[in-house]
């Protein structure tokens, strides 16, 4: 499913308007959802309250921090510290950017939000990865850089499109399906010997894997399409090893993007993405042929999910093409007796 996730954006309001505009900008543009206080900033408890309704809402928070405080709730704290501590208190993954001392324009100049700025500042880069930035370009492109990295290691539930969910009547179907496949796969290896298909792409025959590069620069955001062909057996020994730890079908297709690019010859930092149907071709193919097994487990979380594990035959051949053959014969053999 094309996921989208919601992004909170949390500041102070007067001297970061053109960075948080930016900020949120650049987010929508890279086909997230952004939110924030930016058309109404947070003045009373009542509004507060919405806020925390819609921090709720949001899969991940970025605080972008300067040189002011901000204003006041009734308790003496800021309402972006305020929306901090929420965020924090409800386990939602937090991204902070705090500006260089010597690139701050706007100071406060009371003593008491001085001194609590100095405490938000602290408390923000206490345990967590902070950065730094001068400029606006150079805030974009953190935020842009830091939220890829943070969808990519720690993927969050996201939105979407309604008409991808399945209804209640469509998931008692599948569980009665999965039901019925588990049944017929027991049926068959009991009373059946597997019979291999013999009219397809052999191992040794090539696919063409296709995708997409992201390279976001400042707050451009540009995508180059990219293409390899390698064979299925290449495919195969680069996988296999990271199939014994029997990941999810995520996982995979993620390990199976970097493969395939790393055959394009070309190394990049950029965002890698995989045709999908090329990755559900991968997949069947592999199954094919006896390689790989794909069924629906429990998750540790209680969930359902597609895991990948190799078959005793693929097993057979990962240890057959990834194992270091001896190049030692009986005349060089330094242990035989003359």
């Amino acid at each position: 499913m094309d996921k989208k996730y919601q992004i909170f954006v949390s500041s102070t309001f007067v001297d970061l308007k053109e960075e948080r505009q930016a900020v949120l900008t650049a987010v929508q543009e890279a086909d997230d959802i952004p939110s924030g206080m930016e058309m109404f900033p947070a003045t009373d408890e009542e509004q507060f309250n919405f806020i925390k309704k819609v921090i709720n809402n949001c899969d991940y928070y970025v605080v972008i921090i300067a040189g002011k405080y901000g204003s006041l709730a009734e308790d003496g704290v800021s309402y972006t510290e305020k929306e901090y501590d929420y965020a924090v208190s409800q386990k939602i993954p937090v991204l902070a950017f705090v500006r260089k001392e010597d690139a701050i324009t706007e100071r406060e100049t009371d003593a008491t939000k001085i001194q609590k700025l100095a405490h938000f500042k602290e408390k923000v880069q206490t345990g967590r990865i902070v950065r730094q930035w001068n400029n606006k370009q150079d805030l974009v492109y953190s935020v842009i850089i830091s939220l890829n990295k943070e969808k990519s290691e720690h993927p969050a539930i996201g939105w979407v499109r309604a008409n991808q969910v399945m209804s209640n009547e469509n998931l008692v179907e599948l569980s009665q399906l999965r039901k019925e496949v588990s049944e017929l796969r027991e049926y068959k290896r009991k009373h059946e010997e597997y019979k291999p298909y013999n009219d397809i792409a052999g191992v040794d025959e090539k696919i063409r894997i296709r995708g997409t590069k992201t390279h976001i620069w400042r707050q451009e955001v540009t995508s180059q399409n990219w293409e390899c062909e390698v064979t299925w057996k290449q495919l195969f020994m680069s996988i296999a090893p990271y199939l014994l730890e029997c990941p999810d079908d995520q996982r995979v297709e993620s390990l199976l993007k970097s493969i395939a690019y790393s055959y394009v010859g070309k190394p990049t930092s950029d965002t890698l993405y995989m045709n999908s149907q090329d990755f559900q071709t991968i997949k069947i193919q592999f199954m094919a042929l006896g390689l790989v097994n794909v069924s629906y487990s429990p998750t540790t979380k209680g969930d359902m999910a597609l895991f990948w594990n190799l078959t005793e035959g693929g097993k057979q051949l990962m240890m057959q093409w990834r194992t270091i053959k001896t190049t030692k014969t009986n005349n060089n053999n330094p242990f035989k007796k003359s």
